[in-house]
């Protein structure tokens, strides 16, 4: 079983596993179609598309939730049994190796719903193309299988929580952000810049190399190490925009063995939706 990343010499020899199911989440936060048509123009083979705005998530409501809050769990546990998803299924998924989108459907599928055997390929399509492995055109048919969720009452950690910790250091918020944002210099999507108070900063590309893949697991380490200073990883809570690339940290984490940390799924745009929750600068 395959639970954080995989290298892509282990799913090309499994590409033909009849338990193993491949998903593409390639996306653009710019442009919201480019994913959809690189993935009808070519993909793994075999490999199934997710969309982050139309599988990921629902469309938000109101302002609270974030920007990309969870959808319906009957909708997308019957999405994941249609593309073959069920108990004992191996699942991989993919981005554009940037790490920014693929975390989430990890976290999804591991934290939300349970499923541990998930992985996402290290280097995503970007090494895949590189090393001039098989791609494919053709669109993989519908499965009819069944997946149940299995999902832990603590799977995230909510505004509240971390709202009502605030004043005893109760827990570590890591942001996923690029630094300007999370000092609050620029702020281009939400209406507030700046971050939660006492956070720190770990922009999420620190975790792989000038090839696209992650660091080794022990540099991994050293360097969350470092941040943290000493406070235990069950502490973290990771945030970043909306709940994605966050999941990038949270997976880094993991692989480099600092397990138990946790997600803010609404991250910074639900935190600045409500004017009453403390905002820091700089």
């Amino acid at each position: 079983m395959h639970t954080t990343a995989i290298s892509t010499q282990t799913l090309s020899e499994n590409l033909t596993n009849p338990n193993w199911v491949i998903v593409d989440t390639r996306f653009d936060l710019m442009n919201a179609a480019w994913g959809k048509q690189a993935y009808a123009a070519s993909h793994i083979p075999g490999a199934h598309f997710f969309d982050l705005n139309d599988d990921l998530a629902r469309k938000p409501s109101g302002g609270r939730g974030g920007r990309h809050p969870l959808p319906d769990v009957a909708l997308f546990t019957k999405k994941l049994g249609a593309i073959g998803v069920m108990a004992g299924t191996q699942v991989v998924v993919y981005d554009q190796g940037s790490m920014m989108f693929v975390g989430r459907l990890w976290w999804m599928l591991r934290d939300w719903l349970g499923h541990a055997s998930v992985a996402v390929l290290d280097g995503g399509y970007a090494a895949w193309e590189k090393e001039l492995r098989t791609v494919s055109s053709t669109i993989p048919a519908a499965q009819n299988k069944h997946f149940s969720a299995n999902i832990s009452p603590d799977f995230a950690v909510s505004a509240d929580v971390i709202l009502s910790g605030l004043a005893q250091s109760a827990h570590v918020i890591v942001d996923a952000r690029a630094p300007e944002r999370y000092r609050g210099e620029v702020e281009p999507i939400d209406p507030v810049g700046g971050h939660i108070p006492g956070a720190l900063n770990r922009p999420f590309p620190k975790n792989v190399g000038p090839d696209g893949k992650l660091l080794p697991a022990a540099q991994l380490r050293s360097e969350f190490e470092a941040l943290l200073a000493g406070r235990a990883p069950q502490a973290v809570v990771h945030s970043c925009g909306s709940g994605v690339s966050a999941c990038a940290n949270l997976l880094a984490m993991e692989v480099a063995g600092l397990t138990g940390s946790k997600l803010y799924a609404g991250a910074w745009s639900d935190w600045s939706s409500d004017p009453s929750r403390p905002v820091a600068k700089g």
